[in-house]
C-alpha cells in the first residue's frame, strides 16, 4: 500500500493562560485512562538522574491493581544534552521513537543518527547511550520493560529501524482501512512486547470490541478519532495518551478527515504469572 507522508505529534510543554476554562478530558477509571495532550504542561515534568538538559512526562508506570508490566516516557532532550548510562535497569528492555529532532544513539558500540520515525530497540544488558548534538530539542517515546526470560528461547537482539522504511501490513478484509507497522514479527517468541505503529485511514474501524489479556499503551501521533474504552466512547485527538488496563474492551471509528496514527505498546508471547506479585501463587 501506498504511504503517506508520516506526521508525528510532540508536546512541547509550557502553561494555558490564566484566562482559560477548565474544560479538559482527563480521565483515570478502574479500566482505562486518558492523558489529553493538554495536560503536558510543564508543571507535570519530570526529571532523570544521569541525564543533562532533559526533561520527560511519565506517562504510565506499574501500578498495583492496574497496568502492571510497562513505563512509557515522552522524553524531551535540549541541545547538548542526553545521558551515557540512560537505564539503571539491566534487565530492563526498551524502546525509543522519535517523533521530533535528531538523536545520536550509540548501541552496542554502533552509533545511529535518529530523526523523526526512528526506532531502537533495546535488549536488557545492552550498551547505549543517546545525546542532543543540535541547537534545538530531540523528542522521543522511551517505553520500559522487565524482560522475561522463557526456556530455551534466546534473547532478542538490539535493531535500529524507521517507521519511513517499512510498509504498513493491511488487516484482513480491510481494504486497507486498518493496518499495522510492524517493528517484530508477532510470530518472534524472542520478544515479550510490542511496540507498534497502527494506522486508520478515515472510516476505518475496529469493528468488534478487543477483549483480552494485553495492556495497552497508545500515544495518539496523527489525527482525531473516537475510541471505545470499556463502556465509553471518548474523543481522542492527536497528542492524547490511552492507558488500557488488561481485558478493557476496546474499538475505535477513525472519522476523518484524515488519518488516525497511534503508538501501540502490548505485551505478548508469554505465560500468564501463577505465582509472585500480581499472582495467587507464592
Amino acid at each position: 500500500m501506498t504511504k503517506a507522508p508520516n506526521h508525528y505529534f510532540t508536546p512541547e510543554g509550557g502553561l494555558p493562560p490564566q484566562t482559560a476554562l477548565m474544560t479538559g478530558r482527563a480521565v483515570f477509571t478502574e479500566a482505562y485512562c486518558v492523558i489529553p495532550r493538554g495536560c503536558f504542561s510543564d508543571i507535570v515534568t519530570s526529571f532523570l538522574p544521569g541525564w543533562a538538559n532533559t526533561r520527560m512526562w511519565l506517562i504510565a508506570r506499574p501500578m498495583s491493581g492496574f497496568s502492571e508490566t510497562f513505563s512509557q516516557y515522552v522524553m524531551e532532550v535540549g541541545p547538548g544534552g542526553g545521558s551515557d548510562a540512560p537505564e539503571p535497569d539491566p534487565g530492563t528492555e526498551g524502546v525509543i521513537f522519535v517523533t521530533g529532532g535528531e538523536l545520536w544513539l550509540s548501541l552496542d558500540g554502533k552509533e545511529h543518527d535518529l530523526g523523526a520515525g526512528g526506532y531502537a530497540y533495546l535488549p536488557p544488558g545492552c550498551a547505549w547511550r543517546v545525546h542532543n548534538g543540535t541547537d534545538h530539542p530531540a523528542r522521543f517515546h522511551w517505553v520500559r520493560k522487565l524482560y522475561e526470560p522463557a526456556p530455551g528461547i534466546e534473547t532478542p537482539a538490539a535493531f535500529v529501524t524507521s517507521d519511513q522504511d517499512l510498509a504498513p501490513v493491511a488487516m484482513p478484509d480491510t481494504g486497507g482501512r486498518w493496518a499495522t507497522t510492524r517493528f517484530v514479527e508477532p510470530d518472534d517468541l524472542r520478544h515479550d512486547m510490542h511496540v507498534n505503529i497502527v494506522t486508520f485511514q478515515p472510516g476505518g474501524v475496529i469493528p468488534f470490541e478487543e477483549t483480552h489479556v494485553m495492556e495497552h499503551g497508545l500515544y495518539v501521533l496523527e489525527g482525531k478519532a473516537v475510541y471505545k474504552l470499556n463502556r465509553d466512547w471518548v474523543e481522542v485527538e492527536a497528542g492524547d495518551f490511552m492507558w488500557l488496563r488488561a481485558y478493557c474492551p476496546q474499538a475505535c471509528y477513525a472519522a476523518g478527515p484524515g488519518r488516525f496514527r497511534y503508538l501501540l505498546y502490548k505485551d505478548v508471547n508469554r505465560h500468564a504469572k501463577l505465582r509472585g506479585p500480581g499472582a495467587f501463587g507464592r
